[in-house]
């Protein structure tokens, strides 16, 4: 144990400062084009211990990609053996306790697959993560991915620009990517031998459950298709129903919540908030809005609703209406001074007419639709929001 102490005090002297690293399974097609990494170990600002290991040993294994801020190596078994020897002090352990060593279990697992032969089409792959710059490889992008499923990184903090480019558009069948040219090509005799493969969706991400296992035991997900990977699905207590919700990638929730609408890219969801069937929140991957939106919490976004700004907390959106930065509400002057109470940045305007990004992130806002005169109203909510608790 002393000598793996003083071998990683030396290490430290030579390494690069870390972001993020890992083992991953990669399916390959054509030409050795990534189509998928899966990581069943993500370190993440974590394990330093392992990160010196595997620096040691990279020279084992093959370089297959590396930018100024990644490093992308082939693994094979003198890489495994010569890592494993250095993590000797542990080994016993983590023979014992499965749960302990995560790194190690991985290298000990991967020992056996490349003692029987590895399936054709598949590598396994050390990837290095330095900084968080644009991301210039599948297995990078991956594992951005999945930092942000596994709140190991906070919802719009990382770098994702040009992820689009990078991952293919493939047809998943279950876990599986196949690439669209090999399906094309073989068509024929795929579907004569009875072998063509059931395709479940055709996508550039896979889907949050092809990934993750949700974290906590009260995450419920009704159905497969509705949470794409990149999500972060929140502390526990999440319920997303089938029909018209989804959550797309690099958004989410921050704890409970009850969510039958959808929660577009980059929209961040607070504690406690009801998002009612088919209500949606704009995103920010086209249509022109380029100002991530967060909801607060304890929210209640009526059925069929339209969200364009971000909302403070202990806010409703009435059912069926539009709530967008250009939107006139009218608020009286009594409702006016109650909403300036609790917020302070408020400004009360003669005119009572208010857009409705004059009104984004203020808290204990109800917006509504007057059903006599068709205005577009706001006041002071009364209602509290709280979530079934049997649910949640």
């Amino acid at each position: 144990m002393e000598k793996f102490k003083q071998f990683i005090e030396d290490r430290k002297k030579n390494m690069r400062e870390i972001l993020g690293f890992g083992i991953a399974r990669v399916e390959l097609g054509k030409n050795s084009k990534v189509l998928c990494a899966t990581y069943p170990v993500l370190n993440w600002n974590e394990n330093y211990g392992s990160y010196a290991v595997f620096d040691a040993c990279k020279k084992d294994a093959i370089e297959v990609f590396r930018a100024q801020d990644e490093e992308i190596y082939s693994l094979n078994l003198k890489f495994i053996n010569k890592a494993l020897e250095l993590f000797s002090p542990f080994i016993a352990e983590a023979s014992i306790d499965l749960q302990s060593h995560k790194n190690i279990q991985t290298l000990l697992s991967l020992k056996k697959i490349l003692l029987n032969g590895v399936e054709n089409n598949i590598d396994y792959r050390l990837v290095f993560l330095y900084k968080d710059s644009k991301c210039e490889s599948v297995e990078s992008a991956y594992m951005k991915l999945l930092a942000l499923s596994l709140g190991k990184a906070a919802l719009r903090s990382l770098n994702l620009d040009g992820i689009f480019g990078l991952l293919s558009n493939v047809a998943w069948s279950g876990n599986k990517p196949y690439e669209l040219d090999y399906l094309r090509e073989n068509e024929i005799e795929l579907k004569l031998r009875g072998e063509y493969p059931s395709i479940d969706f055709v996508d550039k991400f896979p889907r949050y459950l092809m990934q993750v296992i949700p974290q906590y035991d009260n995450i419920r997900i009704l159905d497969t298709a509705k949470t794409r990977f990149g999500a972060y699905l929140g502390k526990g207590g999440y319920t997303q129903m089938p029909g018209a919700s989804y959550i797309n990638f690099n958004a989410g929730v921050e704890g409970a919540c009850m969510n039958e609408g959808r929660i577009s890219s980059s929209v961040i969801i607070g504690e406690g908030t009801d998002i009612g069937g088919g209500a949606s929140i704009l995103g920010v991957l086209s249509g022109g809005n380029s100002d991530p939106i967060s909801i607060g919490k304890n929210c209640l976004l009526g059925v069929n609703s339209s969200t364009g700004i971000s909302l403070g907390d202990g806010c409703i959106v009435d059912g069926g209406i539009a709530v967008l930065a250009g939107t006139i509400f009218e608020i009286d002057l009594e409702n006016a001074q109650k909403i300036a109470s609790i917020n302070p940045g408020f400004k009360i305007k003669e005119s009572r007419l208010y857009k409705g990004k004059e009104l984004s992130k203020l808290n204990g806002v109800h917006f509504r639709q007057d059903s006599k005169t068709g205005k577009m109203i706001a006041f002071r909510s009364s209602r509290e929001i709280a979530l079934n608790a049997d649910l949640h």
